[in-house]
C-alpha cells in the first residue's frame, strides 16, 4: 500500500510538471548509493596569469585543474542559453546564481540536482568529447558557470549536476578512470549523459572513437588543512 502511494505521487507530480512553462522539467538522471566512497582532499592555490586575470588551481588527488573566469563579453559554448534561474544567463553568473539553478536551452527547462542528490549520483551511460569546435571561432568561450573553457583541462559538461562539481569518469571500456570538474551544460544529444573536454577523452582513450560507454559518480571532497 505504501509502495503504491509513492507511485501515485510520482505520477502526479510528473503530469504536473508537463505543464511549466518554457517545456518540460527534465529530471533524467539516477540516484543510487553507489557513489564514490572515498574523499578525496582538495587543495586551492590563487594565482594570476600573465594578463593579470586571476587563476585558481585546485588539486583533488593526483589531478589538478586550472580555472580562470572568463571575460563576460565571451559567448557560451553553447547555443540556445536563454536563463538561468529566470533571469538572463550572464546576470545570474554576475550574482552567483548558478549552482543548481534551473535553466533553459532553446525553449526547454532543466532543473539540476540538490547538492543533496549529487552526493548519491552514479550513471553508467555514453559519454562525447566537446572542444576543439570553438578553436575556429574568433575568441574565448565561456562554460555555463562563467568560466574560460579550456578543452586542454579536465572539465566536462554535463545536464544536471552543480556547478562545478567534481566526479569521477571511468572508461567501462578500458577500465581507465579520471577525476573531472564538471563546469559546463551538455550533452543536449539524445543518448549521452556527458561531454568531456578533448583532454579528459585522451585521458580515457576514447578522443580517437568519439565516445565511449562510461560509469560517472560523485566524489566526496573536503578542504586541505
Amino acid at each position: 500500500m505504501r509502495t503504491s502511494s509513492l507511485y501515485t505521487l510520482i505520477a502526479v507530480f510528473s503530469a504536473f510538471t508537463m505543464f511549466q512553462a518554457c517545456g518540460i522539467i527534465t529530471t533524467a538522471y539516477i540516484l543510487g548509493k553507489g557513489a564514490v566512497k572515498a574523499t578525496y582532499v582538495i587543495t586551492k592555490t590563487a594565482t594570476r596569469t600573465a594578463f593579470g586575470t586571476a587563476r585558481v588551481i585546485y588539486k583533488v588527488g593526483e589531478f589538478t585543474f586550472s580555472v580562470v573566469m572568463a571575460p563576460l563579453t565571451w559567448p557560451f559554448t553553447i547555443d540556445g542559453l536563454e536563463s538561468i534561474d529566470g533571469i538572463d544567463p550572464k546576470e545570474a553568473i554576475k550574482q552567483g546564481r548558478v549552482k543548481n539553478s534551473p535553466y533553459v536551452i532553446n525553449g526547454k527547462r532543466y532543473v539540476p540536482m540538490s547538492l543533496k542528490e549529487a552526493a548519491d549520483y552514479r550513471e553508467e551511460g555514453i559519454a562525447s568529447w566537446y572542444g576543439y569546435e570553438t578553436s575556429n571561432r574568433e575568441g574565448g568561450r565561456m562554460t555555463a558557470n562563467g568560466e574560460a573553457f579550456d578543452p586542454e583541462g579536465l572539465n566536462a559538461a554535463h545536464k544536471y549536476l552543480p556547478l562545478p562539481y567534481y566526479i569521477k569518469v571511468t572508461n567501462l571500456e578500458n577500465r581507465k578512470s579520471i577525476i573531472i570538474r564538471v563546469n559546463d551544460r551538455g550533452p543536449f544529444v539524445k543518448g549521452r549523459i556527458i561531454d568531456l573536454s578533448a583532454q579528459g577523452a585522451k585521458k580515457l582513450g576514447y578522443y580517437e572513437k568519439g565516445t565511449a560507454r562510461v560509469l560517472v559518480e560523485a566524489i566526496a571532497v573536503k578542504e586541505g588543512e
